[in-house]
């Protein structure tokens, strides 16, 4: 559903690009949060709990349930999906629906924020991957049931990435919680982050070489193009699959020596997991599970498409963003928003740009 990967640049600059695939539309917005804003969480059975930002924020954000008509959305009724703050730390939200209920294991006491805040909070009070590992440490986070979602138990898990190129992942596994150090930066969906990291050591012979000529029984073989170095990359939309192309593509694209190359370097990567409508379908008596959320009714057969690419910029904090109805990407300059004091969300479809019809006449 989602496929997320950094890649450095030739100065080790890090950028961010990830993909979120569902099989329909849902009201994302982006939202800028300032230094300073209050935000709240209230985990079910427990004291709510209060933070204010220590940094700003830009970010793609969804409400925690559908607006009514008319309504006008408060910074705390917005949930992160994927951002970037003011130190150039980035968080992304996945897809995990082996997440479980840790509820039974959680110290009434102890200070807890609900997981459908984690992205705010993380972004509103660390700096650095090696702070976020030490914070969470010592905050309980509770998986409370999403009644957008029907009321499943927050069925992700979380990428971390600073402006240094650290990089860890957040995961629940039937309740349990793991902080886990990213050697590679990439990431997807199930199964656990720990068994994908395993998973490449079956791709030891990888390699961007092409080998175009060679022998078989004395008789010469000459291949009549380039590109078989990706011969042995597996080649389907699985999570499993996406994770060793994604790692593929980011260790050996072409390392950029400016910034805006890297952007553009990140885009041409991220266009290889860009998945239109009707490539892969699940009809519902042969299919898989799909994400359904309250109001919003699938209306063919599921189908998995990519609503949104991102790219980050961490050194430069800035969020790259384009969506399904177009190519263009529109960006979002986090010091230049860091300017304002006011908190400020629209809809992601009114930022994206149109693409523009030119004439030679």
């Amino acid at each position: 559903m989602c496929t997320s990967l950094q890649y450095l640049d030739a100065s080790n600059k890090a950028y961010v690009g990830r993909t979120l695939e569902l099989s329909l539309e849902l009201p994302y917005q982006v939202a800028y949060f300032p230094q300073g804003q209050a935000l709240v969480s209230a985990a079910e059975g427990f004291s709510s709990t209060q933070w204010t930002l220590k940094q700003a924020v830009v970010a793609v954000v969804m409400p925690a349930q559908l607006p009514t008509a008319g309504q006008t959305l408060q910074a705390n009724d917005l949930k992160v999906i994927e951002g970037v703050n003011a130190a150039g730390l980035s968080f992304s939200v996945q897809s995990y629906p082996q997440v479980g209920d840790n509820h039974a294991s959680l110290q009434a006491d102890q200070p807890t924020i609900s997981a459908v805040d984690i992205g705010a909070y993380v972004l509103g009070q660390y700096s650095t991957v090696a702070e976020v590992k030490a914070g969470l440490s010592t905050l309980q986070i509770a998986l409370d049931r999403v009644p957008m979602l029907g009321g499943l138990r927050m069925p992700f898990h979380y990428s971390v990435h600073d402006a240094s190129g650290a990089s860890l992942v957040i995961e629940f596994h039937q309740g349990v919680l793991t902080i886990d150090d990213n050697p590679v930066g990439v990431m997807t969906n199930a199964p656990q982050f720990s068994w994908h990291l395993t998973n490449l050591n079956n791709y030891t012979f990888l390699s961007n070489v092409d080998h175009s000529q060679g022998e078989l029984l004395g008789h010469p073989l000459v291949q009549p193009g380039s590109g078989t170095a990706k011969v042995g990359l597996p080649a389907t939309d699985s999570s499993v699959d996406r994770f060793v192309r994604a790692a593929y593509y980011a260790n050996f694209a072409e390392k950029a020596t400016e910034a805006d190359q890297a952007v553009q370097m990140v885009a041409h990567i991220m266009n290889n997991f860009d998945r239109p409508r009707g490539i892969t379908i699940d009809p519902p008596e042969t299919g898989s599970g799909h994400l359904h959320v309250e109001g919003i009714d699938l209306v063919h057969v599921p189908t998995e498409f990519t609503s949104w690419t991102s790219i980050t910029d961490l050194d430069r904090r800035r969020l790259y963003l384009r969506n399904s109805a177009g190519m263009n990407y529109f960006c979002l300059d986090l010091l230049e928003l860091s300017q304002s004091a006011q908190f400020v969300a629209r809809p992601m479809q009114q930022l994206a740009p149109e693409t523009p019809v030119s004439s030679l006449v």
